[in-house]
């Protein structure tokens, strides 16, 4: 590939070393690929020579999916990064994995269409990246998450053939879905090279509405009775007491810190559906027992809710040097349970625990702010994530919503799943990648 196109300078290898969980494994090299023909060379070289390939977006992943945890060479997609083409006619893009989520919005937006998978981290996480972890977001209550808007791949499989998956149409029935499999798959079956993905059209309105309430077991029980109502939400976000704090404090902003509770709450469509929509949320929000709801005026007062919304993640190191961070979901009407939960572990541990996350699905980011170099501490911590994990299994939720496995959940796959499926997947992955050369380490727990 070249000079250009690899390093193995040992400051270079440091930047592509870690990912979002803070962990650190230097690889041997790193490549920056500019096609899929390049791709599959190197992945041949690899089976060749016995090294491993580890595929990398921007480094944003939670779980450690793009750490080359047993060293080898890690394949940098920003290069390839074109939008190849808008199709209006057909609601579809073609797309290469580089490409970073929020370029691509805007994108999309100046045709006045509408992408819907938007994680936090949209502003630098690229589209190969939220494919591979089949990234949510807060519209997914309305609108689903990655993996429905995923119509075909291109892909580099892990013996080296270039395939095509999928279809570019509203239908397609042909084979095995190989395109949903590779979806979510953490760049353990294939290196994404092109992608098709779905849009819509643009809604023609979106208002944004904040509730505030003294109490958290209000603001949870009304999460189920906005669901119950019949109106669905582009998004409804939850924000526990520390995280308002906190986010008010990183971003010098006004939030209610003294709530113990906020729900931000987004409804899209047409004018005057939306209009209907929000006053009978706010009413309900009311009954409930919301202290006060307040409607965002204008477009930038919205703006700057989501931006509060989205700073909460990395604000949080206010509260310690170091992160457990996980994203279980339990089925909507037991978030109160879950929040009850979450509060018994914060009295029992006397930890710094910090909850948010998209309520409207019952995926909630659970944080534990801690100084790992504090064994007492860490151990406590440990023993919280396996109980909270223990209980979202019992209420019939999953231990991870958009965050995947990678290495810091690999631990208790087999708590969810079974042996017996666990078995079944090792077998898929023995079948694509016979020598086990791509992005070892990630999903299974290790021996």
């Amino acid at each position: 590939m070249g000079k250009t196109n690899c390093t193995r300078n040992r400051e270079d290898l440091a930047c592509y070393a870690y990912d979002a969980t803070a962990r650190t494994y230097m690889p041997d090299a790193v490549l920056f690929p500019q096609n899929a023909q390049e791709i599959s060379a190197v992945v041949n070289l690899a089976n060749k020579d016995g090294f491993f390939v580890i595929p990398r977006g921007a480094g944003s992943g939670m779980t450690g999916g793009s750490l080359a945890v047993r060293g080898g060479v890690v394949l940098v997609m920003a290069r390839m990064n074109r939008i190849l083409k808008i199709d209006k006619d057909n609601l579809i893009a073609h797309v290469e994995p580089g490409v970073v989520t929020g370029r691509f919005h805007k994108a999309v937006e100046k045709e006045g269409l509408f992408y819907p998978p938007d994680p936090s981290s949209s502003e630098f996480s690229t589209l190969g990246g939220n494919v591979a972890e089949c990234a949510g977001g807060p519209s997914a209550v309305k609108y689903g998450v990655t993996r429905d808007y995923v119509l075909g791949l291109e892909a580099v499989l892990p013996t080296g053939e270039i395939i095509s998956t999928g279809v570019q149409t509203a239908k397609g029935v042909v084979g095995y879905d190989l395109t949903r499999l590779l979806v979510g798959s953490e760049g353990t079956l294939g290196i994404i090279t092109r992608m098709t993905l779905r849009l819509l059209p643009q809604p023609e309105v979106v208002r944004v509405m904040t509730a505030v309430f003294d109490k958290i077991a209000l603001a949870a029980e009304t999460v189920s009775a906005i669901i119950r109502s019949g109106t669905i939400p582009r998004a409804i976000e939850f924000m526990d007491n520390a995280s308002i704090r906190c986010v008010a404090s990183h971003l010098k902003i006004a939030l209610p810190v003294e709530a113990e509770a906020l729900l931000l709450i987004e409804e899209d469509g047409k004018p005057d559906e939306v209009d209907l929509a929000i006053e009978q949320i706010k009413a309900l929000c009311l009954s409930q027992g919301a202290k006060r709801v307040e409607i965002a005026g204008t477009k930038a007062e919205a703006e700057n809710l989501w931006r509060a919304r989205k700073a909460i993640s990395p604000a949080l190191f206010q509260y310690g040097p170091d992160k457990i961070n996980e994203d279980i979901v339990v089925p909507r009407s037991k978030i109160p349970d879950m929040v009850k939960k979450i509060s018994a572990l914060r009295a029992e541990t006397g930890l710094t625990m910090v909850s948010f996350g998209h309520a409207g699905d019952g995926n909630i980011h659970f944080n534990i702010m801690l100084d790992k170099k504090n064994e007492a501490q860490l151990k406590k911590a440990e023993g919280a994530v396996e109980a909270l994990f223990d209980y979202t299994l019992q209420l019939g939720g999953t231990i991870s919503g958009e965050h995947g496995i990678g290495i810091t959940k690999a631990p208790y796959l087999a708590k969810e799943i079974g042996n017996d499926a666990m078995n079944l997947m090792k077998k898929i992955k023995k079948l694509f990648d016979p020598n086990g050369i791509l992005n070892p380490g990630k999903i299974f727990p290790s021996a």
